[in-house]
């Protein structure tokens, strides 16, 4: 099912989005349409409580090439739409932070060439496997920007520490699966052909939280990172915990959990 999208492959499978970036002829470069699906499609997760989980990924030989330069140096002046008052800028800047803002958590099967906004797409998700062949940078500097661009600064840090985020984005220099690995960047390492088995187990182990646990889980570790203080942060867990304990599925858990079975929960 791809929703009428010329980019995106959108494949339903139960509660969970199998979304692929497909220009593979352009290593799934980031289009004009691109940006514009991606913000309709991140955009209306928002309220879509059908959809529990989304798995990320790109057809053919990589995951997200960046953005396609030779579409981007032909592009007339307000040919797209103004993104937060700063052009197209702000467009595809408006599609990780809906990336976030979306409760969905956001499992991304990187394979190939992951570079500059394709980096940031990584970073932007909340699990990321690798495949053999991953190979990401943020690309921005070797074409005379900053590498300080779509949120890599703000994610990468976070991700992996200063030091870290300071040599890829100073140099863009590749960081692979393997290191990748080893700086806890990525969550493991598969053969490219066993990326879509690797991702199962990481979904039903998402599904196993109720409907309402885990998307205020994601909600809460994304305000619990930049929260002033402990009290700030521990204010946003009680308030969680109130709110799931009041679910009927909080029931359900505690229920399964006696008895030993997977938990039957319902929609919320």
């Amino acid at each position: 099912m791809s929703e009428g999208y010329k980019t995106l492959i959108v494949e339903k499978r139960g509660q969970v989005d199998w979304l692929t970036l497909n220009r593979p002829e352009a290593l799934n470069s980031i289009s004009a349409d691109m940006v514009g699906e991606l913000n309709d499609y991140f955009g209306k997760l928002y309220h879509d409580r059908s959809v529990r989980v989304v798995v990320m990924r790109g057809a053919g030989k990589a995951y997200c090439a960046g953005l396609d330069i030779k579409e981007n140096s032909g592009r007339e002046p307000g040919a797209i739409p103004f993104g937060g008052g700063f052009g197209f800028q702000g467009w595809l800047a408006d599609v990780y932070i809906k990336m976030r803002r979306c409760p969905q958590p956001i499992v991304s099967l990187v394979h190939g060439p992951a570079c500059g906004g394709g980096f940031a797409f990584v970073l932007a998700s909340d699990i990321r496997i690798a495949g053999e062949s991953a190979r990401m940078n943020a690309a921005f500097i070797r074409i005379g920007l900053s590498s300080c661009d779509m949120g890599v600064s703000y994610f990468l840090p976070r991700l992996v520490g200063a030091s870290i985020a300071s040599e890829l984005m100073l140099t863009g220099r590749f960081i692979q699966a393997q290191r990748a690995l080893a700086v806890g960047l990525v969550a493991e390492v598969v053969p490219d052909d066993q990326l879509e088995a690797a991702a199962q187990p990481w979904v039903d182990d998402l599904l196993n939280a109720s409907p309402m646990g885990l998307r205020m889980t994601k909600e809460g570790l994304n305000m619990a990172i930049d929260a002033g203080s402990l009290e700030a942060a521990m204010a946003i867990e009680n308030r969680n915990q109130l709110m799931t304990a009041g679910s009927k599925n909080f029931a359900e858990g505690m229920r399964a959990f006696l008895e030993k079975r997977k938990p039957e929960y319902t929609p919320e």
